[in-house]
């Protein structure tokens, strides 16, 4: 394929500047349904001839300017985008929904306790504090010690704590600085004891994993060239593995492992719980595939190769000695355990512990001496505990139609944390104890929202195809089916992503107001197991949009709602479903938000962090067939003048290096565009982008930026909807 791109026009700043912004502070409301926002005038944004040729079909490309973040025109237009749709969200009703989302978040919340050495340590926000402080514990019943305040990395709490690896003794802490959101790290070691850093720091991380020695000498990890030293193209390939010996520059780092044959490979380095092992697990970007190498701690030899084929997903949950126990979904879709002897490491010597059920394995841990294995039923969580030898020995007593989360543990204790959550139950934690095998509540959660009225139920739509797809709503209880109460539907289908029933702030409000809320469980996501991954992903990737559009009409057919009073919402992945559904089938909407959407197809390898999901989503550029599939739902591509769309809200930030904020921009710039090719009496509703500052993809926002984010969100579908 050969790209060729000609010189974009570039639209003028000073044209930019002197946009006139269309005030919205007059709505036309009617009580029967949504309001009708008055007319806004866009910021102009002229169409540039860039094309590309994907074998031999050209393909337009008018917007590429906006690709150019630092330029003058691309900062213009971005400032007059975001006065536009302050000018939309800014009012009463956000000034009342932030009042309101604020004093909801304001109380403390907790993460689970784990255990290292004869420590515990778990993360705790008072409520309205911007990041997470680090404490810990000398005993189950002692006062709370704090290791790490992120709060005091940055006055605006825009420098976050992501990584966290502790040393087997507890004693020491490496943890990786994030800056504005952005996925690269920058790693430093605390010693807990004394409360201050060591000299020690390693930079040029990203998705990096931690393996401390025992004898806390240092770490292995991995990370990706420096910048400058490769092209931008290759800064996030090459990824190697590195050891790190404490007291000494990261310059002098030896170089463990890497796969200069490849690379698009990423190595992730781990030292087994006895401490005797180093094992390196490499991926191909989010492929769920991957390998697994192993040497021991202390060798400086050789790995050894004891997984090779990429055949399927392997992930290590402990070793007994030379038997290294994984879980797998080789010949089992929805996953199994198996047994590998590092003598006798043959694929006819492995040994099924626990064989493949009807339910998907969605993680698993051991725990006095036992398999802890967390699993999926109906994109719901339930905790199993069987013996090692794959003899079930029980389930723990947690509540359906919730995400359970399972702490940290290691073989030789006696005791497990878990947290539950759903829809109407904010996450408090438990603590089973396996001597007595009693399960307790740890914490309870201090949420002060009234719950007591909302219930949950699971409901099985009948997709495209006949594929049942399972949807959860949320709502008050002895809601009347009438077709006038506004739902608010969310999906994310893809990646393997499992997305169960959890508790979060902002839908309450949504409740609070009278609205449903619905979660559908779409193909792409991993919620039964890789088969239903691959049901979603790469040629099957229409099967998400059919799923999500099914569900959308049954809701509608069922009399939850009718169309005008039906929103969307997804983030990412789940930002292209939204997108790309409402292009597919406008008229099914009432409003559209898509937050930090993939929107470009064809050419999204080529920014940021992009490369990694070709496995996902297939390369338009190599694959002739790839590219008809891809240019048949890309977002971008597909926005046509003269078409009506829903009021949309699309969001994305400066700082994503995870997806690039290009793909949001060019996408609103194509469909304001459009609706300037509408009929005069056509209604023309809001197209809005929101681009935050100092923000990423959402790992480490602080609390501020996210309740500023929810309450414009909200705000926005509560004017499209008439509900303030």
């Amino acid at each position: 394929m050969q790209i060729r791109c000609a010189t974009a026009f570039l639209p003028t700043t000073a044209a930019l500047l002197l946009v006139l912004v269309a005030s919205c502070s007059h709505l036309e409301r009617s009580a029967a349904g949504p309001s009708t926002p008055a007319p806004l005038h866009y910021p102009p944004a002229p169409r540039g001839d860039a094309v590309d040729v994907f074998h031999g079909v050209k393909v337009p490309d008018p917007y590429r300017w906006l690709e150019n973040p630092d330029s003058p025109e691309t900062r213009a237009w971005v400032d007059a985008e975001n006065a536009l749709t302050r000018s939309f969200v800014d009012g009463p009703v956000r000034e009342a929904t932030q009042a309101e989302l604020t004093k909801l978040w304001n109380y403390p919340k907790y993460t689970l306790p784990h255990r290292e050495g004869d420590r515990y340590f778990f993360e705790k926000n008072n409520g309205l504090q911007n990041q997470d402080v680090v404490c810990r514990l000398d005993s189950l019943d002692g006062e709370p010690k704090i290791v790490l305040d992120p709060n005091t990395f940055s006055p605006d709490g825009t420098v976050a704590l992501q990584t966290q690896a502790y040393s087997f003794d507890g004693k020491l802490l490496a943890y990786g600085i994030s800056v504005s959101g952005s996925d690269r790290q920058e790693i430093h070691v605390r010693d807990i004891d004394s409360g201050k850093d060591l000299p020690d720091i390693v930079r040029w991380t990203k998705f990096t994993g931690i393996g401390w020695k025992h004898d806390n000498s240092g770490f292995f990890y991995n990370r990706f060239p420096e910048p400058g030293t490769v092209p931008p193209d290759d800064e996030n390939n090459f990824c190697k593995v590195y050891w790190h010996t404490l007291g000494t520059p990261q310059e002098k780092d030896a170089l463990v492992l890497d796969r200069l044959d490849d690379k698009t490979l990423q190595l992730s380095p781990l030292v087994t719980d006895d401490g005797k092992y180093l094992v390196v697990f490499i991926n191909k970007g989010t492929a769920p595939e991957n390998r697994v190498y192993y040497r021991p701690v202390d060798s400086a030899g050789e790995f050894v190769r004891l997984l090779d084929k990429a055949d399927a997903s392997y992930s290590l949950i402990d070793n007994v000695g030379t038997t290294f126990y994984f879980q797998t979904d080789l010949d089992a879709p929805r996953g199994k355990v198996i047994a590998i002897d590092l003598d006798k490491p043959q694929k006819e010597n492995w040994k099924t512990i626990v064989p493949e059920s009807a339910d998907a394995i969605a993680s698993s841990s051991t725990v006095n001496n036992q398999l802890a294995l967390l699993y999926l039923h109906d994109a719901y969580n339930v905790l199993r505990v069987y013996d090692l030898d794959g003899t079930f020995a029980r389930d723990l007593p947690l509540p359906p139609y919730g995400t359970v989360d399972v702490g940290d543990s290691r073989r030789q204790y006696t005791e497990l944390f878990v947290g539950y959550s759903s829809f109407a139950a904010p996450t408090s934690l438990y603590r089973y104890d396996f001597t007595s095998q009693r399960l307790e509540m740890y914490h309870k959660s201090e949420f002060k929202g009234d719950l007591a009225g909302y219930e949950t139920t699971q409901v099985f739509v009948a997709s495209k195809d006949g594929t049942k797809v399972p949807m959860f709503l949320t709502c008050r209880k002895g809601l009347k089916h009438d077709g006038s109460h506004p739902v608010l539907m969310y999906g994310y289908g893809g990646f393997d992503v499992n997305t169960t029933p959890y508790f979060d702030i902002p839908p309450f409000i949504w409740l609070q107001r009278g609205g449903i809320y619905a979660q559908a469980i779409i193909r792409g996501g991993g919620e039964f197991g890789e088969a239903w991954h691959q049901a979603g992903m790469l040629k099957n990737k229409q099967n998400s949009f059919d799923d999500f559009e099914a569900c959308a009409r049954w809701l509608i057919d069922q009399k939850y709602t009718t169309r005008s009073r039906l929103a969307i919402q997804g983030a990412s992945n789940g930002g292209l479903l939204t997108a790309a559904c409402m292009l597919q089938t406008p008229q099914l909407f009432g409003a559209v938000v898509s937050e930090v959407p993939v929107t470009d197809m064809l050419r999204y390898k080529r920014f940021a962090a992009g490369v990694a999901w070709l496995p996902e989503y297939g390369d338009a550029e190599e694959s002739p067939e790839m590219f008809k599939t891809l240019l048949a739902y890309s977002p971008l591509q597909n926005v046509k003048p003269g078409v009506s769309y829903p009021p949309v809200l699309v969001t994305t930030a400066d700082s994503d290096d995870r997806v690039d904020p290009s793909h949001a921009k060019k996408f609103v710039a194509a469909l304001q565009a459009a609706q300037g090719t509408l009929p005069p009496d056509a209604v023309r509703n809001p197209i809005l982008l929101r681009i935050e500052t100092k923000a990423g993809h959402g790992g480490g926002k602080p609390t501020s930026k996210v309740i500023e984010e929810a309450s414009d969100i909200y705000a926005f579908l509560f004017r499209v909807f008439g509900m303030d």
